[in-house]
């Protein structure tokens, strides 16, 4: 499958500069289970990272830890350039975060989840009101903005969604799983809009299901029973496994998993 590369935005992209997320042996432990093994990475500012694993492999726990929303065992992390031990607080400020459980608020309109958001992000009114008038222009939402969230269609609550999330300018947005029970063709426009972001500077940590979006990323890593077994670009690793696509790669090592949910 070819990558998805939108020519205008791909052209844009500079290379990947200095890390903003790094782990260095990143563990956590539940009692005698290990959930997160030891992990080590880093990713780039604009890197746009795959995080990959099968049901129970600890990725879910990883991108908590990261979030500042789980405490870890031991290790050391730092995102956006704080300290997931000492500043999980200052991290939750500096980043944005997408998960398939759509994150809106389905009783507020359009404009009320914006003017909610940026406000909770810290930004100060007139600033909400000039970003609320540039996003739904881009998204081609100005007739919703008095619309219930509830009743849009789930392409544009995703699509507003990891808007919103972008609102107060993070260093990371992570992505878990935000392309869920959409269409083929709202998934491609929200690819797109993760390519301008990238481009923008914007570092982007997703977790997917589907294959062909691992194909979309600069780096993936395939996490299994709590350790990363297998971190290069897609085309890397489909040159270390010896296979054609992103599925056979992940189906070579999912195999072998021991813990699933």
């Amino acid at each position: 499958m070819n990558k998805l590369h939108p020519p205008d935005v791909a052209a844009s992209r500079a290379a990947p500069a200095g890390p903003v997320i790094t782990c260095e042996l990143l563990t956590k432990r539940f009692g005698d289970f290990v959930a997160v093994n030891a992990i080590s990475f880093e990713v780039a500012a604009g890197e746009i990272f795959g995080f990959l694993g099968a049901n129970g492999a600890g990725k879910t726990t990883a991108m908590r830890m990261l979030c500042g929303l789980l405490g870890p065992t031991e290790g050391a992390a730092t995102v956006a350039g704080f300290d997931v031990f000492r500043q999980p607080e200052l991290i939750k400020q500096h980043i944005g975060y997408m998960s398939q459980k759509f994150s809106l608020y389905e009783d507020l309109t359009v404009g009320e989840n914006i003017r909610f958001y940026g406000g909770v992000y810290g930004l100060k009114g007139a600033v909400i009101r000039e970003k609320t008038t540039a996003l739904l222009q881009r998204l081609g939402l100005e007739a919703e903005r008095n619309t219930l969230v509830g009743s849009l269609p789930l392409g544009w609550k995703q699509k507003l969604a990891f808007s919103v999330a972008l609102l107060h300018e993070p260093a990371v947005i992570f992505l878990d799983e935000p392309t869920g029970g959409v269409d083929p063709i709202t998934r491609r426009q929200f690819w797109d809009l993760i390519y301008e972001a990238a481009a923008a500077g914007t570092t982007i940590f997703i977790t997917t299901h589907y294959m062909d979006e691992a194909e979309y990323c600069d780096r993936v890593s395939i996490m299994v029973d709590g350790k990363i077994e297998a971190l290069a670009s897609p085309a890397g690793l489909k040159r270390q496994f010896g296979v054609a696509t992103m599925d056979e790669v992940f189906l070579h090592l999912a195999r072998g998993a021991k813990n699933t949910e």
